[in-house]
């Protein structure tokens, strides 16, 4: 495995979201299926109180208590779909490195 955080991993073939459903499954995204993903900057309407879940429908959070001490999330456009899957990776230059390396645009604070 390339990266691993034990909440968020890249493989060769898809980035591993752990304990995204409800009771903690896994949600698996091939990097073909991601049109491009943003980094943007943490705040406290924005994401960093959230442990897990959604609080407009669009934007989803794996569980992540330790979302709280996190400066940056990474939010995930997949091709045709309205939801996005939001990370916070302990390293989030090594997963936006995995991205590049695969293909997939990043946008965004850096």
């Amino acid at each position: 495995m390339a990266y691993d955080d034990g909440r968020v991993a890249c493989t060769d073939e898809a980035l591993v979201i752990r304990k995204y459903y409800f009771p903690f499954g896994d949600k698996r995204v091939p990097y073909r299926a991601i049109e491009r993903v943003r980094v943007v900057p943490m705040a406290g309407l924005s994401g960093r109180y959230r442990l897990w879940g959604s609080g407009d429908f669009i934007h989803w959070y794996n569980w992540d208590p330790g979302r709280t001490k996190k400066d940056l999330q990474l939010v995930i456009q997949l091709h045709g779909r309205r939801a996005k899957p939001v990370i916070t990776p302990d390293v989030p230059d090594d997963v936006t490195a995995e991205f590049t390396t695969r293909g997939v645009t990043v946008e965004g604070a850096r």
